[in-house]
């Protein structure tokens, strides 16, 4: 074994002697909670074999693809009609040259759990070797999705689901005791808002009619489907609710101009960009309040500029690597927005995921002003998300929490992904994590009190999320 391609070691990112101990002793070997991600939970149902690596790792990874592309990878390699074998060739042969890109470290963490491949560097040279040896583990039952999630040591994922979804898979999860995790779905009903693509949303109005039984020709008629369905939504088990919106919408509306944006959509007419935003500000307070009702935690995903490739967008569709970040205006909309919902006695616990780390210390700041006391960390700056889910943001984001808000109330990592290697970003973030208190212990910023600091990265890495969530009753 050469030791230059032993890369991921015990003691990875862990700089000091408290680090080291933080992590090995008190955070290394806690569950996972997965509060969001996109996992397909017809995939832990069928307990899924991938015949390949590709299958499991390229597909649907647009994480990978944009490194491709920017490496000069042909699109036939990426998404077009090479073999498995190709595209897992062209990704190997990419990994040499992301360097400093998270994408380096993820993809050697996600070799050693749980392929145990840690004495080899991916490239070209060893794609052969590592492609045949992830293939024989993939045909066992240990690597079957189920198997991949128990080595793993994940206790509870939350999924993310429209509310026309049937959430058939998730029923039949809750009546298998064969199945070692918990699976919870979650609400996410950005297609409900988005009527600025008319053509679409009447087809969307339409489903959701069909399945809910209710006609929908005015405003109050698309909230009781809705509520219909966030009801279903409860009943299986769904404790968290998710928007993936551009930015935070507050707009001033009255109810009549509110049921005439949606009549006009519903009888084709276009909308202007303000009447988008009336609606969806409508919308988003309305779901605030059943969510409120039902004391769910609201999440918020803002700040990503979405499909900006036209021509890639229309032949691959959204999600496949041209989304970017944006500089919308955060400040007076959010405040306004939860202000609102405060005013009413109707803000939930809430978490808000921050895209563009211009803004980091404004969300930092902007939680302090709707914690009530009521519950621990009540509102939460979120975990660095998408282009922030790498070392360099993560601690960005631990910065700006600690120096303005209490570290101490944050509930953690997630994986935000589609794939089931993803679950080494926990423990990505937890070695960050422990990097981070233990080069301070060692500097003097904190105590050398290893008890005093080991309860703050226990809660962090698990027990916070636990509680916050209320897994633990269940």
């Amino acid at each position: 074994m050469n030791s230059k391609d032993i890369f991921i070691t015990e003691d990875f990112l862990l700089e000091s002697e408290p680090a080291k101990k933080l992590y090995h002793e008190y955070t290394k070997n806690l569950p996972i909670i997965d509060y969001h991600c996109h996992l397909p939970p017809d995939q832990i149902v069928e307990n899924t074999k991938f015949d390949n690596l590709t299958q499991i790792w390229l597909y649907n990874d647009h994480y990978k693809w944009r490194a491709m592309r920017t490496c000069g990878v042909d699109e036939k390699y990426i998404t077009g009609d090479a073999s498995d074998w190709e595209k897992f060739k062209a990704w190997a042969e990419t990994v040499p040259k992301t360097l400093r890109n998270p994408l380096y470290h993820w993809t050697h963490l996600e070799l050693k759990k749980p392929f145990g491949i840690s004495n080899r560097l991916l490239n070209g040279e060893t794609a052969g070797d590592i492609w045949r040896e992830c293939n024989e583990k993939l045909s066992q039952p240990e690597f079957s999705t189920r198997g991949i999630i128990e080595q793993m040591n994940v206790e509870v994922i939350c999924t993310t689901d429209d509310p026309t979804d049937t959430l058939e898979y998730h029923a039949k999860i809750r009546e298998d005791n064969t199945c070692k995790v918990k699976v919870y779905p979650t609400f996410r009903p950005d297609k409900a808002m988005a009527i600025q693509k008319p053509d679409e949303y009447k087809k969307y109005v339409s489903k959701l009619s069909e399945l809910t039984g209710i006609e929908i020709k005015s405003v109050s008629d698309l909230m009781e489907a809705l509520r219909k369905r966030h009801d279903y939504f409860e009943s299986m088990g769904c404790r968290l609710s998710d928007h993936g919106i551009e930015e935070m919408y507050a707009h001033d509306y009255t109810t009549g101009e509110v049921e005439n944006i949606f009549k006009n959509v519903l009888a084709g007419n276009p909308v202007s960009q303000t009447e988008v935003r009336k609606f969806k500000s409508m919308m988003l307070y309305e779901f605030g309040i059943m969510d409120h009702e039902k004391g769910w935690v609201q999440q918020y995903h803002i700040g990503a500029l979405r499909n900006n490739n036209t021509r890639m967008f229309k032949k691959l569709g959204p999600d496949t690597g041209f989304d970017s970040i944006s500089d919308f205006e955060m400040a007076q909309p959010m405040a306004k927005f939860f202000d609102r919902l405060d005013k009413d006695n109707k803000l939930t616990k809430s978490i808000i995921y921050n895209l563009n780390p211009r803004d980091n210390e404004l969300i930092a700041t902007m939680i302090g002003n709707f914690q009530d006391g009521s519950v621990p960390g009540k509102m939460q700056f979120g975990s660095g998300w998408w282009f922030n889910d790498q070392k360099d943001g993560i601690e960005w984001q631990l910065e700006a929490l600690s120096n303005m808000g209490c570290l101490s109330q944050f509930v953690g990592m997630l994986t935000d992904s589609r794939s089931y290697l993803s679950f080494p970003r926990h423990e990505y973030f937890r070695r960050v994590l422990c990097n981070v208190l233990g080069g301070e212990m060692e500097k003097g910023v904190l105590p050398g009190d290893i008890e005093l600091v080991s309860e703050l990265v226990k809660d962090v890495s698990y027990y916070n999320a636990a509680r916050y969530f209320n897994f633990l009753s269940d």
